[in-house]
């Protein structure tokens, strides 16, 4: 980590990750403006965020770190106030990481006006008895290629037999377990004869996954989008589709369709899917037809 501005010196340039709040009645006091304790408020909603930004799921992640983080400092500097309504910017970024410590300065925005900064110490500890000890290697790294813009996340594409851990893994998760889709109607015949996509994340947890069945008549079928649930929103069943959709393109195939569930046909639409038939039930939930050209 190779900045040194102070909280203060932040301009929203600085800042790679940003969540975004809107100012509720219930946060304001009495002069109608936000009251001074629900700043550490957004900023620590912003720091659980940011782990999603890293495709970290906190709770499973830091026991496959070995540790917790705690925090040992939490500074607060006042520019101006928000108000009720008022949209927010969050700006916050990894700064420094020492042996067991780690840094964050954070930067709160309205429009490109910065009206309150931070800094959040914390300590990478053992959560049996909250001793700090040495941050992992591997969450280091994570950090300095995350504000240096990198990926974190990568994803494979391969058949079944190899990426069926991993895939079916988390397509139980999410479709048995979450939406109860019967074990009949998940696994089928198709699994066998589809290109699959696995993404991952640093610690090699599978975080997103789909389908591709082969193709019929120069139409590429995409389906079995499963994303985990603590990182859903954060572009990575966007990625995948995108990674099958590029598959299909150099297979030769000049569309793509899917059975989209209704609750996801806005996401969908956002890729560029449009729409293509009647509304029909599968497995007991709501599904569309969707289709875009290649």
């Amino acid at each position: 980590m190779t900045d040194i501005k102070t909280p203060t010196d932040k301009k929203r340039s600085d800042f790679r990750f940003f969540h975004r709040l809107r100012v509720r009645w219930a946060e304001v006091d009495m002069q109608r403006i936000v009251f001074n304790a629900h700043y550490l408020m957004y900023f620590d909603t912003a720091i659980a965020d940011y782990w999603r930004a890293l495709a970290l799921p906190y709770e499973e992640a830091m026991p496959m770190l070995g540790g917790d983080l705690y925090v040992r400092k939490a500074t607060i500097e006042f520019a101006a106030s928000g108000r009720i309504d008022d949209v927010l910017d969050v700006g916050m970024k990894c700064v420094r990481v020492g042996t067991s410590s780690i840094v964050f300065h954070g930067g709160l925005f309205r429009g490109d006006d910065l009206l309150v900064t931070c800094e959040l110490v914390y300590v990478f500890a053992d959560p049996a008895t909250q001793t700090s000890k040495p941050v992992p290697p591997l969450l280091r790294q994570l950090f300095t290629d995350y504000e240096a813009g990198g990926a974190v996340h990568a994803i494979r594409t391969g058949d079944w037999s190899t990426l069926r851990e991993g895939a079916g893994t988390l397509r139980r998760v999410v479709f048995i377990d979450e939406q109860k889709i019967s074990e009949a109607d998940e696994w089928d015949a198709h699994d066998e004869t589809s290109l699959h996509a696995v993404s991952r994340n640093r610690l090699d947890q599978v975080i997103a996954t789909g389908r591709l069945l082969p193709s019929r008549d120069g139409v590429s079928y995409i389906g079995r989008i499963a994303v985990h649930r603590t990182l859903r929103g954060g572009g990575h069943g966007a990625a995948v589709v995108k990674a099958l959709e590029e598959a299909a393109r150099a297979r030769g195939d000049r569309e793509a369709a899917l059975y989209a569930q209704r609750s996801a046909e806005a996401f969908y639409r956002r890729l560029g899917y449009a729409v293509a038939g009647e509304p029909f039930e599968e497995a007991g939930i709501a599904h569309i037809e969707m289709r875009r050209l290649l």
